[in-house]
């Protein structure tokens, strides 16, 4: 567990070492805020109920695909084009510390950006009558950060495979992508090919029961079951380099 911490500290510390983490701290909330100002500000003139959850999560979602990229494209690319892989091959760190320590820092820095966009939340809860549903916010909020740790297996797991960090980006932002919008293709559609596709596909297992307030288990041990895939196979990848 030391190792692991060891990692995922250093990891941390590195996204805000530079402006970059600000920026993107900035950034996210700009756009956030435009979004839910514009939304919040039709719903107090028209009287209709507050989806908060919408219209916080819906433009994440879309953001989380270029920004989970950004996150994890240098995690382990970096270490391999730099020649510090071999290193860390060589100390006292099995493979598996060294891929979730790595995980765990993204993880905490994406829970930064998260935690801040309960402004949104508190402010809609203080402009409304009788106030917000906070255990519909909080199941919103359990489906998102599992759907961040899923996202960023795989960005973790792409990074393994390159050395280049440009590569390592557009190739996450792609099977990202495709595992978002992978249910579009097998819609109305029946039989097993289209349950297998509809099973494997992101967004519904966050957006058919966690927006709503439901935290459904099948929904939790896909997100789960994701995270630990993906993190294997990046540790298998770099027990590889290890014998190479």
């Amino acid at each position: 567990m030391r190792n692991i911490w060891t990692i995922a500290k250093r990891e941390f510390n590195h996204y805000f070492v530079s402006p970059v983490a600000y920026a993107v701290a900035f950034a996210l909330l700009l756009i956030l805020g435009g979004i839910y100002a514009i939304n919040f500000t039709q719903t107090l003139v028209s009287g209709g109920a507050p989806q908060v959850e919408q219209w916080v999560f819906g433009p994440f979602v879309t953001l989380a695909i270029f920004l989970v990229p950004g996150v994890t494209m240098r995690l382990l690319a970096e270490e391999q084009r730099s020649g510090t892989m071999e290193l860390l091959m060589t100390a006292p760190l099995r493979e598996w510390e060294l891929v979730i320590g790595k995980w765990l820092a993204a993880m905490a820095f994406m829970a930064v950006m998260l935690l801040l966009t309960l402004v949104y939340f508190i402010i809609t809860n203080a402009f409304t009558t009788p106030g917000l549903d906070w255990g519909v916010a909080f199941a919103a909020y359990v489906g998102f950060i599992l759907l961040l740790g899923a996202l960023l297996a795989v960005g973790l797991f792409i990074s393994s495979l390159f050395t280049n960090q440009i590569a390592a980006f557009f190739s996450t932002a792609a099977i990202i992508l495709i595992l978002w919008i992978i249910g579009l293709f097998v819609q109305n559609q029946t039989g097993l090919l289209a349950d297998v596709i509809n099973y494997i596909d992101l967004s519904g297992h966050f957006y058919d029961n966690f927006v709503d307030g439901k935290i459904d288990l099948s929904d939790v041990t896909y997100f789960i079951s994701a995270i630990v895939l993906f993190l294997f196979l990046a540790a298998r990848v770099v027990e590889s380099r290890r014998w190479r």
